[in-house]
């Protein structure tokens, strides 16, 4: 299984750790530099990895529309 989705995923989550200490325009650029490398890093996912999102994404939505 290729791990290529793992450089843009580790990417985003320091420029995430970096967004949340900065406050000013730096904060907001790394802030959309983590929201792209996330939704990439989602994209060259296995689609193992993408099935087990799924189906994790779809039994919480299930729980939270069964609780209301």
């Amino acid at each position: 299984m290729p791990m290529f989705f793992l450089v843009p995923l580790v990417a985003g989550l320091a420029t995430g750790y970096i967004s949340k200490k900065c406050q000013d325009e730096v904060g907001y650029l790394t802030g959309t530099f983590t929201v792209i490398s996330l939704v990439l890093s989602l994209v060259l996912a296995p689609w193992q990895i993408q099935l087990a999102l799924l189906i994790l994404v779809l039994t919480s939505t299930h729980k939270f529309l069964k609780r209301n």
